[in-house]
């Protein structure tokens, strides 16, 4: 991950916005000082395609029609 100073973030800003449209992460330092990140954005679908990777990873599927022979108790 590179680092770069506030001033020179603002004489490269177009150079660095493209970094990140790459998929680069950047820290902005100042006076030695981390203070923020600029990091690119996941689409929707990505992020959600990935929540549900991680889910099968550990989801149980069973039969959810079929009635069970369970009675429920009614909170009322």
């Amino acid at each position: 991950m590179e680092s770069i100073g506030v001033s020179k973030l603002r004489e490269n800003m177009v150079q660095f916005l493209n970094k990140v449209r790459r998929g680069e992460s950047i820290t902005i330092t100042s006076r030695g000082t981390e203070i923020a990140m600029l990091i690119p954005i996941k689409k929707k679908k990505e992020s959600a395609r990935d929540a549900l990777k991680q889910l099968r990873k550990t989801a149980v599927v069973g039969d959810v029609v079929s009635p069970i022979d369970e009675e429920w108790k009614v909170l009322k």
